[in-house]
């Protein structure tokens, strides 16, 4: 048999769920009405628009420049021997990844400012895969036109 005081409180429960249904909802909507204020308002900065594609810019830049790296100064010899082990690093980091572009890029710019090249290729040689050995073969030309072009700028820089 069911009681009068509990039919009261099975009623009061429901209406406790309810409300409580009720409350979320309007917080749900208060929520999506501030995102579409806040987007608003953005879009509405007269600067945005400038902000977004010097963001989009930025990030193309750093996208495609990744591996091209910029060479020290050759004369400085702590900072060749800084940046030949950054590149050795990251380029066995990225040809551990699968990303063997990049990571080849980074090898050969270590190659071309060793002071043996040809010990480092036959480790190289050694140690990496026929088909990545030879994406490195590939590349070597165009950094060592780098090279030429880096000192190239540098000999006019001790004109001036």
């Amino acid at each position: 048999m069911i009681h009068r005081g509990e039919i009261s409180t099975i009623s009061e429960v429901m209406m406790g769920g309810k409300s409580s249904t009720i409350a979320a909802g309007v917080c749900g909507a208060l929520f999506v009405g501030y995102c579409i204020y806040f987007d608003k308002k953005r879009r509405s900065d007269p600067n945005f628009k400038n902000r977004l594609r010097e963001r989009r810019r930025n990030q193309a830049a750093a996208k495609q420049g990744t591996g091209l790296s910029k060479l020290p100064d050759l004369k400085d010899a702590e900072a060749v021997q800084k940046f030949f082990l950054e590149e050795i690093q990251l380029g066995e980091e990225l040809l551990a990844q699968g990303d063997y572009e990049n990571g080849i890029e980074h090898l050969t710019n270590a190659i071309a400012v060793c002071g043996q090249p040809q010990q480092l290729l036959q480790v190289l040689q050694q140690t990496l895969p026929p088909p990545v050995f030879q994406m490195l073969l590939t590349k070597l030309p165009t950094i060592s036109q780098r090279i030429v072009s880096a000192q190239g700028s540098l000999n006019e820089e001790d004109l001036e």
